[in-house]
């Protein structure tokens, strides 16, 4: 059995395309959104048109809004406090939701090649690093960031 791997992508600095490039050349098949707000300024990426054009690429989309950055974490980020977004966010995972959500990101994650997707071209930069790390612990899958 070949080991599952996890990615992850941000499109901060990306056109549509190029994400969709980078996911098929990882054979990803499904994407899991984890923003708080799947809507974007960005053409492609708000979550109707985004799910829609992966589709078209044979890819899977999963909206985990329990696993987005919450609203202070958001504000701490923009601002360039990382370590303050990481703390707001390490207190939200404790949430039912965040939970219910982590888990189903573990499942899909156990079963198929997924990748986290959020805004911040930087993974470290960016609260999906934290869910790639859960989800590694929990699974045992690889973590490779596109």
């Amino acid at each position: 059995m070949t080991a599952l791997v996890l990615s992850t992508i941000g499109y901060e600095r990306a056109t549509l395309d190029q994400v969709i490039e980078r996911l098929t050349t990882a054979s990803v098949e499904m994407v899991i959104d984890v923003r708080a707000i799947a809507g974007s300024r960005r053409a492609g990426f708000s979550k109707t048109v985004l799910s829609s054009t992966l589709a078209e690429a044979g890819i899977g989309y999963r909206h985990l809004r329990g696993l987005g950055t919450p609203k202070p974490g958001r504000q701490a980020a923009r601002a360039g406090h990382t370590r303050e977004m990481h703390a707001i966010y390490h207190e939200h995972l404790k949430t039912p939701e965040a939970q219910l959500a982590l888990e189903e990101a573990c499942e899909i994650a156990a079963r198929q090649r997924a990748a986290l997707l959020c805004l911040e071209a930087d993974v470290h930069q960016c609260h999906r690093a934290i869910v790639a790390d859960l989800i590694r612990e929990r699974t045992g899958c690889a973590v490779m960031d596109l």
